[in-house]
């Protein structure tokens, strides 16, 4: 201790003389630091954030320290704001800094030298009026050139922000600055899961943290938002066998190629534009394509047609097999049936590559996520070719076929059914599900030859036919006392400092209606949610421009999202995913 003692004390008084001879004979430099400081739009709306930059020249043959010097002595170079409560801080960003030894330190310096930008993004509260208002930025920093440091100096400017409605366009500006600062920007209001995934990228290297969002990829296979590719799996690979494993695996690996694919285009559109792509994966046109890929994909199961490759590729790639081209672009489609309602993994790892702004980084990421995400569906495969395996081989398999055919359509039906009036979608599968439980009663004879088959589809239509007729049924499920959301209503609740509950909701998503069923039916949680003003916002219809007006205000990007304000109009959490009744309790007993 008394020899580090030592070493500080030695250094100091370098410094100190160099510093006292420095300005006793010269004075310091002029303009040794010059900055200008630019901010990403012109005008901002309420609720929304901004980036501010300042550019900083730093006089030849001078440094300044970085913002995390090696030194416990050298003062470290800082931008801070003066905000009142309208701003928040979400985050700093500085450039990398170089390292050099000079004669006053025993280890190397970490420094900033020439030009740099300093850079970070301020969030607008929701609630802030519109008007000019100042933001003071103050810049501190410590000057050096190679035998001598001068004392801390700072540089002060203000950033003039003009806060409008809503209705009011706004432009980008300053695109070229921005271009040139690393943002790495989280989301305060990001759920625990999501921080954390952000924190163990940005602490991981490359490889641990492409085989983190690997084994996140396989843990979504338990989420409620892929569900839908085990039957449409099933159903393909089971019709497109011959009871060859090899052709099987192959396909198998083509199947989750096109999905990675799909996945590495979403990393590095995401990455090229530093924005959420979840937005575009549910637009209607998106579902109505997939939709459209379901039920191609059902007359095949059909025996309308089969899937092949022309027949001059065949004879040049060597004799390949059918079904090749088949299980490319089901896999190219398949990812997107997941999108819809982004869980926390996939919008923690969404955000954090939009921060990165690297393509590369963004293929790799999503590259992998896929990978995870499509392992289990190549074993998957496997096991459902083994249809045509079983003994007896005749009009059974087509039978098992049809089944697989009825499921993709009743799949389609379902992704469309947001689409259309309320009322047509909500008896839309249980009549599709009595008619097809009718058609495999009385209709479809094929495979009847086999008692155990014909037993098994007896069972499976008797099953059909009864959750059907239930889902027809009117039933009446307590719930919170939902109301219908409108930004006068919002604002005049937080005027009024209740605290508020947002559930954003759609109807082609499972989660929601997870939480509906499970969560929100709670008599507890109802119970304790009539201490808020609760308001449930319908988010299916993507395009309408009041949904996109709604999700620009509060940054939604997937559902379900549940908001949690306080009664001082804070957001304290984020929900984006599902969440059971005693869990969600819990976050609402600590809301004051």
């Amino acid at each position: 201790m008394i020899s580090l003692n030592k070493k500080y004390f030695k250094s100091l008084l370098t410094i100190l003389l160099f510093a006292i001879i420095s300005n006793a004979q010269f004075g310091p430099p002029e303009n040794l630091v010059n900055t200008q400081l630019y901010q990403s739009f012109d005008k901002i709306h309420a609720g929304s954030q901004f980036k501010f930059a300042l550019k900083i020249d730093i006089e030849d043959t001078w440094h300044i320290n970085s913002h995390k010097p090696n030194e416990d002595f050298l003062i470290p170079s800082e931008i801070s704001a003066e905000l009142t409560k309208n701003f928040n801080i979400l985050t700093l960003s500085y450039p990398t800094p170089h390292e050099y030894n000079f004669g006053f330190s025993d280890v190397p310096v970490s420094v900033f030298e020439g030009e740099i930008f300093v850079g970070g993004i301020i969030e607008v509260n929701p609630n802030t009026s519109p008007g000019v208002y100042e933001i003071p930025i103050e810049f501190t920093y410590q000057a050096c050139n190679d035998v001598t440091c001068l004392p801390p100096n700072s540089v002060k400017d203000t950033i003039r922000v003009e806060i409008v409605d809503n209705q009011t366009p706004i432009t980008e500006i300053n695109g070229d600055i921005f271009s040139k600062i690393d943002l790495s920007y989280i989301n305060q209001s990001l759920d625990k899961d999501e921080d954390s995934l952000v924190t163990q990228l940005e602490s991981s290297g490359l490889i641990i943290s492409l085989l983190l969002v690997f084994i996140g990829g396989l843990a979504l296979n338990l989420t409620p938002c892929v569900y839908p590719l085990i039957p449409i799996t099933v159903s393909y690979f089971g019709g497109q066998s011959e009871g060859r494993t090899g052709k099987l695996f192959i396909l198998g690996l083509i199947y989750v190629l096109g999905m990675s694919v799909t996945y590495s285009v979403i990393g590095v559109v995401t990455s090229l534009s530093g924005a959420i792509f979840g937005g575009l994966l549910q637009n209607p046109i998106v579902i109505i394509f997939v939709a459209a890929v379901f039920v191609i994909l059902s007359l095949s199961m059909f025996g309308l047609y089969e899937f092949k490759l022309p027949d001059s590729l065949v004879m040049k790639a060597g004799g390949a097999k059918s079904g090749t081209l088949g299980a490319l672009f089901m896999g190219l489609t398949m990812g997107v049936v997941a999108a819809p309602c982004i869980g926390p993994f996939v919008l923690g790892l969404v955000t954090y590559v939009a921060a990165k702004g690297d393509p590369l980084f963004g293929f790799l990421m999503f590259f992998f996520l896929a990978l995870g995400l499509g392992t289990p569906y190549l074993f998957l495969a496997l096991f459902s070719g083994k249809i045509k395996q079983l003994p007896r081989a005749g009009f059974w398999m087509e039978a098992v076929k049809h089944i697989f055919g009825f499921l993709l359509i009743g799949m389609a039906l379902y992704f469309i059914g947001p689409l259309l009036p309320k009322d047509v979608n909500t008896y839309l599968l249980p009549v599709y599900g009595i008619l097809v439980a009718v058609i495999l009663l009385f209709v479809d004879k094929k495979g009847n030859e086999i008692k155990g088959f014909r037993i098994f589809k007896y069972v499976f239509a008797l099953l059909v036919l009864l959750i059907s007729t239930y889902a027809i049924i009117p039933s009446e499920r307590n719930s919170p006392n939902w109301q219908e959301f409108t930004f006068e209503s919002y604002d005049d609740a937080i005027a009024n400092n209740d605290k508020i509950l947002i559930d954003f909701y759609a109807d082609w998503c499972i989660p929601c209606k997870e939480l509906d069923a499970l969560t929100f039916s709670d008599p507890q949680v109802i119970e304790k949610s009539n201490e808020f003003t609760a308001f449930k916002v319908d988010m299916t219809r993507t395009m309408d421009e009041k949904t996109e007006e709604i999700r620009d205000r509060f940054n939604i990007i997937g559902m379900p999202t549940v908001l949690i304000i306080d009664s001082r109009g804070n957001e304290i959490r984020r929900l984006t995913g599902f969440v059971n009744a005693k869990e969600f309790l819990e976050i609402l007993s600590i809301v004051e």
